[in-house]
């Protein structure tokens, strides 16, 4: 499948790997939650890069000690309305993750403005919208509403511009 960074399409060098099954000796490799719970001690001595599969299910708080050694999760939308990544997404931000967040299953360009602003860097697309599309997406939007960690580029949040012109504000007497 396709993977969108940086609006340029670049190749997906990550061996997925399942919950049971061998590991490859060599690469960067993709593992679920339980596999990293239940394999933690072989996974963090491994030379090469580590990357989570979270389900919608899987709580971002219990990953506090495992995020130092993570250099990629991914956090799928099962459906256009299901938002729990974008909470999770939002929470691993806040807890401190800077590797990459990838956006895996119904990844619509409607919702990659809104992916980027809460920490998604990397979004795996299909053949259904051609990239020129996923680059007009992802410049249709300059304005953000939430303000703080996510900011990119000139993105600006609605706020601030609206009030660009306001005099400070200043208490009022009380009326009474």
């Amino acid at each position: 499948m396709p993977l969108l960074k940086n609006n340029v399409l670049v190749p997906d060098t990550w061996i997925n790997v399942e919950a049971e099954g061998e590991l490859p000796a060599t690469g960067d490799v993709i593992v679920p939650f339980a596999r990293l719970l239940k394999d933690w001690g072989e996974l963090s001595k491994r030379k090469t890069r580590l990357g989570l599969r979270l389900s919608n299910t899987d709580r971002p708080e219990a990953l506090g000690t495992f995020l130092p050694g993570l250099s990629l999760i991914v956090l799928p939308f099962p459906a256009f309305n299901d938002g729990r990544a974008y909470s999770i997404a939002r929470a691993l931000r806040e807890m401190g993750y800077r590797g990459e967040l990838r956006a895996t299953g119904n990844v619509l360009p409607d919702q990659l403005q809104f992916m980027l602003q809460v920490g998604f860097d990397a979004f795996e697309i299909g053949e259904r919208f051609p990239l020129e599309v996923w680059q007009q997406s992802s410049r249709q939007m300059s304005l953000a509403y939430q303000r703080g960690l996510f900011r990119r580029g000139s993105e600006a949040e609605i706020w601030t511009e609206r009030h660009t012109d306001a005099e400070p504000w200043l208490e009022q007497p009380h009326a009474g």
